[in-house]
C-alpha cells in the first residue's frame, strides 16, 4: 500500500512510519521539519520537506499513487493555538483542505486522522469519555481537530474517501520534543536530568490520560486495516495528575528538585480521561504498556540523547 505520513518526521509520526515500513508498505513523508527532526527519519522513505499548506503537496499525490493519508502534521500545542488562533487554523483546517483537494484529484482512498481525545471534548460531563461526549473544545486547537473531523464526513460523503478519526489521550514516549510547551513528560524528563527547574503551570492537580506511543502506533495499524469510517478513542482510562506525574519522573532521574508552579494557561482544562471500550470490542486494541514501564523507557531515551550530547560537546 502507498502511504503519505503528514508529519512523519515527528514523535508519532516517525514512530508510525517505522512500523508502517516494517509491515511492508511503502511510505512517502512530507515535512516542513518545523519540529520533526532528520534522525527520526526512516531511510527506506521518501521524504518532501514542504509545508502542508504549499500548492506543491499536488505534486506527492500525483507522482506517489498515495491510496492512504495517515494525517499528523498540525500545529499541536493547545496555549500557542491560544495565543495565535489564526495561525493555528491555517494549518491545522487549510493545510488539511490543502492536502485532500489534491488528493481527491488523485485517488486518494483514505485518510487516517490524529484527532484529540482531550481538547475536542472540553470540560467533560462524565468520566471517562466516551466517543459520544458533547463535543465543547475550550481550545483553538480542539475546535479545528472538530472541524476537521467535520470535513472528513463531507469528503466521506462527497467524494468517497474512507476516514478513521483516531481522538488520542495524550501521548508520550521516545522522540517526544522537549522544547515548547506541549509534551509535559518529554519536558519534566529533559530538564529533570539536565538538572534544570521544570514549572508547574497552575496547582499541577489538572489530569491527562497519558496512553505511550507504541501502543499509539497499534491503533494506527488497527485502524489502516479498518473497512469503512469510524471514529475511536484511544487512551487509557486513568487520570494522572501533574504532580504525580512530576514525581515519577523524579523518582526515575534521580532528580532533587522540587514542585515550582505559576499561574493556570488560559485554555486549559481540568481533567481529561477517555474510554477506549468501543475500539476495544471492534478492532481489540488495548493499552499494553503502564505509565511506569512507558515513562521508563521514555526517561532512557532522553538519558541517552544527554549522554550523547556531552560525549559530542566534550
Amino acid at each position: 500500500m502507498n502511504i503519505l505520513v503528514t508529519g512523519g518526521a515527528g514523535f508519532i509520526g516517525s514512530n508510525t512510519v517505522d512500523a508502517l515500513i516494517t509491515a511492508g508498505h511503502t511510505v512517502v513523508i512530507v515535512d516542513d521539519f518545523s519540529s520533526g527532526k532528520q534522525e527520526n527519519v526512516n531511510p527506506k522513505t521518501k521524504v518532501y520537506t514542504m509545508d502542508i499548506q504549499d500548492a506543491a503537496v499536488e505534486t506527492i499525490f500525483r507522482d506517489e499513487k498515495i491510496e492512504v493519508m495517515v494525517h499528523f502534521a498540525a500545529q499541536m500545542d493547545v496555549r500557542k493555538s491560544v495565543a495565535d488562533p489564526k495561525f493555528d487554523a491555517s494549518v491545522n483546517v487549510l493545510g488539511f483542505l490543502n492536502l485532500m483537494e489534491q488528493g481527491r484529484k488523485y485517488g486518494l482512498k483514505k485518510v487516517l486522522f490524529s484527532s484529540t481525545g482531550g481538547a475536542i471534548y472540553g470540560e467533560q460531563d462524565y468520566f471517562p469519555a466516551d466517543e459520544q461526549h458533547p463535543m465543547r473544545p475550550l481550545s483553538p486547537y480542539g475546535i479545528t481537530k472538530l472541524v476537521t473531523e467535520k470535513y472528513l464526513f463531507f469528503y466521506k460523503e462527497i467524494y468517497g474517501i474512507d476516514h478513521v478519526i483516531l481522538r488520542f489521550a495524550n501521548i508520550y514516549g521516545p522522540r517526544q520534543n522537549p522544547h515548547g510547551d506541549a509534551g509535559v513528560v518529554a519536558i519534566f524528563s529533559q530538564k529533570m536530568l539536565k538538572g534544570e527547574q521544570p514549572i508547574i503551570n497552575g496547582d499541577g492537580k489538572q489530569t491527562r490520560d497519558y496512553v505511550f506511543v507504541g501502543d499509539v502506533v497499534q491503533g494506527v495499524q488497527l485502524g489502516l486495516k479498518y473497512a469503512g469510517s469510524n471514529i475511536f478513542n484511544i487512551g487509557t482510562g486513568i487520570e494522572t495528575d501533574v504532580n504525580e506525574l512530576f514525581g515519577h519522573i523524579k523518582t526515575l532521574t534521580g532528580s532533587k528538585c522540587e514542585e515550582k508552579h505559576i499561574p493556570a494557561k488560559a485554555g486549559e482544562q481540568m481533567r481529561s480521561v477517555i474510554t477506549s471500550k468501543k475500539i476495544n470490542e471492534m478492532l481489540g486494541w488495548k493499552p499494553t504498556v503502564s505509565l511506569e514501564e512507558g515513562l521508563k523507557k521514555t526517561v532512557e531515551f532522553f538519558k541517552g540523547k544527554n549522554l550523547r550530547k556531552l560525549s559530542i560537546d566534550s
